[in-house]
């Protein structure tokens, strides 16, 4: 879609950013509120703790770049730094995150953590999350949520 959004002409920027950043918002969301709290460990939280801070850059260049005219002569450096930024932290997650996430948790509760992730991105693609990006840009999200125990914690 990154690559969808860089190749746009000016005139078809702005639909194409919506998709965009609605996409990248449930991401965000689905990590920060189901994933990063399921999978917290020992060995995990330096990683989770970088990632938040990850998500705090791109939420910040997403702001930036939803209050930006298409046409402006920045348009093309912010997508540009976007892209840079989706890029690096699917890699250190690819990399980093996964692998150890894998070996903490067994496939029954990755599965389960799956199917709940994917109900919620449902609801999330029902109420443009692009709109939950502004105001999450002073700090990190943290990475403890009351209301989600660990994976391992679940029966």
């Amino acid at each position: 879609m990154l690559a969808k959004l860089a190749e746009a002409e000016t005139r078809l920027r702005g639909p194409i950013l919506d998709d965009v950043a609605d996409a990248l918002a449930a991401h965000l969301a689905l990590e920060e509120e189901q994933f990063y709290p399921a999978v917290r460990a020992r060995r995990t939280e330096d990683i989770l703790l970088e990632s938040l801070e990850e998500h705090l850059s791109l939420k910040r260049v997403m702001s930036d770049f939803l209050e930006l005219a298409t046409s402006d002569d920045r348009w093309e450096a912010k997508m540009h730094v976007l892209k840079e930024q989706v890029v690096h932290h699917h890699k250190e997650e690819e990399q980093k995150l996964f692998p150890k996430v894998e070996k903490l948790f067994d496939a029954e509760k990755l599965a389960a953590l799956g199917d709940e992730m994917t109900r919620e991105l449902e609801r999330l693609q029902a109420e443009h999350p692009r709109a939950r990006i502004f105001g999450r840009t002073r700090e990190a999200a943290r990475l403890s949520v009351p209301d989600v125990p660990p994976l391992s914690a679940r029966q």
